[in-house]
């Protein structure tokens, strides 16, 4: 199951839901397709388990992320405390997780920008932890009204996504100064830079 899981994520990331069909996904395991067929109704059924899989495990590392850092700060987080805790736990494990986590990078940022079925996949599996993270925002920005703090949050998911497609854009951009596969790099800028902006729009 685990092989199933794996070749379709790969395959997923790099084609999307509607480019990859059960018979690719398996050919790369060296099984005949009906194997598939016995342990998933249909190719979205595969896609939502490829998906359910590492979900649970982001959401629940940050979740206890975010909930250890409000006990170490006694209950009064700051803007980059909290985005530093829910951004960075997320982005090591796209740095120390292999390629397995970096293909669920980019699977990720393929379902949270597909309106039609991505957007539930969404709310399943990350409501909870986000608007974890938002309290912890509203404990630090107490004078900040409501929207702004949800905009800002708007504006730090979309930001975070386009990293972890690596479509390879700021290469070109750049000459090679920076490199869309560096999450060390993006993990030693981003919760500075989104922290700066939630306070310029919550002045």
């Amino acid at each position: 199951m685990e092989q199933i899981l794996d070749a379709a994520e790969e395959l997923f990331s790099r084609h999307g839901l509607h480019g990859t069909t059960l018979k690719d996904v398996a050919k790369q395991v060296g099984v005949h397709h009906t194997l598939l067929n016995y342990y998933f109704a249909d190719k979205k059924a595969l896609f939502d388990a490829v998906f359910a899989r590492r979900a649970v495990v982001t959401s629940e590392l940050r979740m206890k992320a975010l909930d250890d850092y409000e006990a170490a700060c006694g209950g009064k987080p700051t803007i980059e405390g909290a985005l530093h805790t829910f951004l960075d736990t997320d982005l090591d494990l796209y740095i120390n997780g292999g390629e397995g986590w970096k293909n669920y990078a980019k699977l990720g940022a393929q379902v949270a920008n597909t309106p039609e079925w991505g957007a539930d996949l969404m709310d399943e599996h990350f409501d909870p932890v986000v608007l974890r993270l938002i309290g912890l925002l509203k404990k630090a920005m107490p004078d900040c009204a409501p929207e702004d703090i949800f905009w800002g949050y708007h504006f730090v998911t979309g930001a975070l996504m386009l990293t972890l497609a690596r479509t390879g854009r700021i290469d070109k951009l750049s000459g090679g100064l920076a490199r869309s596969d560096d999450f060390v790099a993006v993990k030693e800028r981003m919760a500075t830079f989104m922290a700066a902006g939630l306070r310029a729009i919550c002045a």
